[in-house]
């Protein structure tokens, strides 16, 4: 298969590289060198708008900064190329930076409205800045001079080709790395992601940072490419397009981000020309049909959601045999493809092809290195009391969720939390792992005081927990999601990944085989592959657990794990739990299955109506008068 992968990736740089000489056209030599280039402003925008699910409406400005920083050091200094690439590069990622520090602390249309206010503000500062900029006059270059030879149209045409594929690759294996799963896990549960030690708000910056350096290199070649920058060239419109780009060709995929790119500088050019316009449309018209065909056959799609794609595209060839000129209804037509695209196709139509065919990325299992221990939590030496909560008092306006609560949970012991709904056993995981800030008490696990931090930081700690609605990585499989609970185990950094140097290419294999095994400590070794949200709710119960676990937690919060789960599996967990605790995991239990509690627990504390009402041995809770009115006897099922 790699080596299939790797024959037509050849195949496709030679055909794109030999372009130029088989056209020998200088116009479509510079259309495809712009689609090159806007691919790669699409690379780095796809991160954050499709890994990590925030809404960038700056980009037209990051691009703007990225070919002024190459206008300005060539009209001031005539900078060579091997300069001002990079200097592009690391002076947008700086305004990326300036950006993202402050605006990704707030999310939805209120960042949409900060990065767009920050474009505008850029191509203001451009305007005005005439000093630098030479304001509305702009800047006029030549192509860039290389070994003392002045690149011509084709020359140059390969240079960006170079920076299209070291970009290419620079993303993809940024993506497929732990830095990656960082990013795309930010999109699936931003609560979940913190709770596995992945810092938010600090791998959002690190995405947008990342995604501005690239729309800096794709400015600077642009500016080269056109020859002439002006402030009216990164406009809000060209925002716009690249974010219609992302969602036409399709989120989370380099091929979507190419064929994005392709639409929004070939769509306007096909509509300039009616015969071109007839072409295309049958063209689309027939991949979109052999697609629903092969999709129905798979039965991966029905009749009904089949017609409308079909239709409309043999609507739009059916319209273009009708028209006699396309310069009335140019726009029209192109905003009605982008409707149809984006209300339809909500993947993209990359994302449609891969669903229809049934295209999905193998999971491979590593068998090359040694085998991995699903757990290496030792059994800690030390105090005998793990975590201890005095007074914990949890105000929301004048309900108290949590009132004067006190807990001891002792090591290598299962502490069993009941009580009936709204008594505060979930507020009470929250504020352990630092999702709530307790109005008033203290919370201390292993000698340290929790009480005002990081989730991110009280799970690398050593606590991992699981939800009472399950928080998983709902687009990534099974593997991704264990794979991202390791992902404090890799130190390997960015320049480790992009060159894939040993030290990543060690970590990578044994983190990988220890995902597996932890899979397979839960059941659902078979299952690596399978994307999350398509798994049962028990596995996917099951599959939190496995995450948790990968942290290599001290102590393991189980909210309502036996929840969808059958009689069968419900034996099964009861075996995984006690495997935790004997490979030295202190358990926190949550459950309504009684019979599960009073079999696994060695003490239980019941809480209701925000304050505990009993603690004890299993027995002796059973037998409290308080705990049967409160629970036992009436709301508890």
């Amino acid at each position: 298969m790699n080596l299939k992968k790797a024959a037509l990736g050849a195949l496709a740089i030679a055909a794109v590289a030999g372009f130029p000489l088989a056209s020998g056209n200088p116009y479509y030599i510079h259309l495809v060198e712009t689609i090159m280039i806007y691919a790669i402003v699409l690379f780095g925008l796809d991160i954050v708008v499709g890994y990590t699910g925030q809404v960038s409406l700056g980009h037209a400005g990051l691009f703007g900064i990225g070919a002024y920083t190459a206008g300005v050091l060539i009209l001031k200094i005539d900078a060579p190329v091997y300069l001002t690439l990079p200097a592009a590069i690391a002076v947008t990622a700086v305004f990326g930076a300036m950006l993202a520090l402050p605006a990704l602390r707030v999310t939805g249309p209120y960042l949409a409205m900060v990065t767009l206010a920050f474009g505008t503000i850029i191509q203001i500062l451009i305007n005005e800045m005439t000093f630098l900029t030479e304001g509305p006059m702009g800047i006029t270059l030549t192509k860039p001079e290389l070994f003392g030879h002045q690149l011509d149209e084709t020359e140059y045409y390969w240079l960006v080709m170079v920076c299209l594929i070291a970009s290419l690759a620079f993303v993809h294996r940024l993506l497929h790395s732990q830095l990656g799963r960082a990013f795309e896990a930010l999109r699936g549960s931003p609560v979940a992601s913190d709770c596995m030690g992945v810092s938010v708000y600090r791998y959002k910056v690190y995405a947008f940072v990342i995604s501005a350096a690239l729309a800096g290199l794709a400015g600077s070649l642009y500016a080269y490419s056109e020859q002439y920058i002006s402030p009216n060239t990164y406009n809000f419109e060209l925002t716009v397009m690249f974010l219609l780009a992302i969602i036409m060709g399709g989120r989370k995929t380099r091929t979507g981000a190419l064929l994005g790119a392709a639409i929004i500088v070939m769509l306007p050019k096909l509509l300039d020309d009616l015969e071109v316009f007839r072409v295309g449309a049958i063209v689309l018209a027939f991949i979109v049909a052999v697609s629903v065909a092969v999709a129905m056959k798979r039965g991966k799609m029905n009749g009904q959601v089949a017609a409308i794609p079909v239709i409309g595209t043999l609507a739009l060839a059916g319209v273009s045999f009708k028209l006699e000129t396309m310069t009335d209804w140019r726009l029209s037509i192109f905003g009605l493809i982008t409707l149809f695209v984006v209300y339809y196709l909500q993947d993209g139509i990359v994302g449609f092809v891969r669903q229809a065919l049934n295209l999905k990325v193998r999971t491979e299992r590593d068998t090359t290195g040694a085998a991995a221990a699903a757990l290496t939590r030792a059994n800690s030496q030390g105090e005998q009391e793990l975590l201890k909560a005095s007074g914990v008092l949890m105000q929301f306006g004048g309900l108290k969720a949590l009132n004067n609560v006190d807990l001891v949970v002792q090591r290598g012991s299962i502490h069993g939390l009941i009580g009936p709904n709204g008594s505060g056993k979930s507020t009470m995981m929250n504020v352990l792992t630092g999702i709530y800030q307790p109005t008033a008490g203290s919370v201390v696990f292993a000698g340290r005081a929790v009480n005002g931090r990081t989730s991110s930081d009280i799970a690398l700690s050593g606590i991992a927990r699981t939800f009472q609605n399950v928080q998983l990585f709902g687009e990534m499989t099974a593997l991704q999601n264990v794979l991202v609970g390791l992902h404090h185990s890799f130190k390997s950094n960015l320049l480790d990944v992009a060159l894939h140097l040993p030290r990543y290419k060690r970590e990578d294999r044994e983190q990988r085989a220890r995902a597996h095994a932890l899979l397979d400590f839960v059941g659902l070794g078979d299952l690596a592959g399978e994307e999350a949200r398509n798994l049962p709710y028990g596995k996917q119960r099951l599959l939190e657990i496995a995450r948790a676990l990968a942290l290599d937690p001290q102590l393991l919060l189980l909210d309502e794990p036996a929840a969808g789960l059958t009689a069968p599996d419900i034996k099964e967990l009861l075996e995984i739990i006690r495997k935790i605790r004997d490979a030295g995991v202190t358990v926190i239990l949550i459950e309504h299955h009684m019979d599960v509690v009073m079999t696994l627990c060695d003490r239980v504390s019941v809480l209701d109506f925000g304050q505990k009402i009993a603690e004890g041995l299993p027995a002796e809770v059973r037998a409290d008068e308080k705990v049967i009115e409160a629970y036992l006897g009436g709301q508890a099922s």
